[in-house]
């Protein structure tokens, strides 16, 4: 929790130096490990299935206020302060916890006070840290202005953040994991840059036809800019795209940044989603009247979904 001040004892003080003295040293190394250092790092599929999209997509672009500044960094603090707003502990959605933090980073009053404005793109006015978006902008802040800025020093920003070696540790750890290529089970770097791009594009309406960012997609328009943003052409409608393949075997667990695909059949594919995690969430843009979104889809061949069928998945590959 930001800005706590705890005394220290004589050794805490001392991995308190130490962790500002390594992380100087090191903060290009560890910067670019974790996305800093001006890299755009991909979420992993450990971030995209622990991670609500909202608040993944809101940390990616609040850490654009600090040029340098892994979102990665910013989204474990998120995860270990509060489970991403999902924690229902004193503090988190209203009053304080036993240390007067408040909000789903877990700020304290006056520090929030100090990072709070100029309030960000739907932001509340005035600022509340309980407000998602508020507080994500304020906690990156926070981190640009304690070494955050350029990777520089990100051991000694989490420090700044909350004085504990262990919570350093713990964050930092997280942060690596977050990145596209820490996880048992990642995503191919194209798979990665394709979800990223789809979450960037929440609440954009539908559109037929459509394959304008923030203006309007339809379902396979969506899916095209996605895979377009990662370097890989893909068709231009639903059935095309399901063609294309290379197709995932029936049965095998799917992956972030997959195509998933409904119809009446194989022959008539009317809509197309992009993989969001392997236990049915995908990120599409559904039909006349709502926006692109995040929802659940079944996984098992030929189940149905709406009036349609779930027909199966494919792999982009450049």
């Amino acid at each position: 929790m930001s800005g706590l001040g705890r005394p220290l004892a004589a050794g805490a003080a001392g991995l308190a130096l130490l962790v500002v003295v390594l992380g100087a040293a090191a903060g290009g190394a560890l910067g670019g490990m974790l996305g800093g250092t001006g890299a755009q790092v991909a979420p992993s599929a450990d971030a995209l299935s622990s991670i609500p999209a909202g608040y993944l997509s809101l940390y990616q672009q609040a850490a654009g206020v600090c040029p340098g500044l892994p979102w990665t960094v910013l989204a474990a603090i998120g995860t270990v302060e509060s489970d991403n707003g999902q924690s229902t502990l004193p503090g988190v959605s209203a009053g304080q916890n036993v240390a007067g933090a408040m909000g789903p980073l877990q700020m304290l009053g006056a520090t929030f006070a100090e990072y709070d404005t100029p309030i960000p793109p739907g932001g509340a006015d005035p600022p509340s840290p309980y407000d998602p978006v508020d507080a994500a902008y304020a906690a990156a802040r926070d981190l640009c202005a304690n070494g955050g800025r350029g990777g520089a020093n990100l051991p000694g920003a989490v420090w700044a953040y909350n004085h504990s070696q262990s919570y350093v540790t713990e964050v930092l750890d997280l942060a690596a994991r977050y990145g596209q290529s820490a996880t048992s089970t990642p995503a191919s770097a194209a798979a990665a840059t394709a979800v990223a791009y789809a979450l960037s594009q929440l609440g954009t309406p539908y559109r037929w036809g459509g394959e304008t960012p923030g203006v309007g997609f339809d379902c396979s328009g969506l899916t095209q800019a996605a895979y377009a943003a990662a370097g890989i052409t893909l068709p231009r409608v639903a059935q095309d795209q399901y063609d294309a393949g290379p197709h995932v075997a029936p049965g095998a667990p799917l992956q972030p940044g997959e195509l998933v695909f409904f119809g009446a059949s194989p022959t008539d594919v009317s809509h197309v989603g992009i993989v969001l995690n392997p236990s049915g969430e995908m990120i599409d843009a559904p039909h006349i009247g709502a926006d692109v979104r995040v929802e659940p889809f079944p996984t098992s061949i030929d189940t149905p979904w709406g009036t349609d069928l779930y027909l199966g998945a494919t792999r982009p590959a450049g």
